[in-house]
């Protein structure tokens, strides 16, 4: 999956941006893939959960590619 997400704030948060796109239905889910070093911001793992995401950033994991834009 490839989506670009066109933020309509300075920034959302890592968990919200995932359940948001559908990378996972649930915020608890995309905690717990947080959590488990699955996800990438801009090529590096990412561990916090909320880590605020901001356009130019690119959100990444297993199968899918979310881009982010302001």
């Amino acid at each position: 999956m490839h989506e670009t997400f066109v933020l309509s704030t300075d920034y959302i948060a890592l968990c919200d941006l995932l359940k948001y796109c559908g990378v996972t239905d649930t915020g608890g889910e995309a905690k717990q893939l947080v959590a488990a070093g699955l996800v990438m911001v801009d090529g590096e793992v990412e561990l916090r959960k909320a880590r605020k995401i901001r356009a130019g950033q690119t959100v990444t994991g297993d199968g899918f590619e979310i881009e982010v834009e302001g």
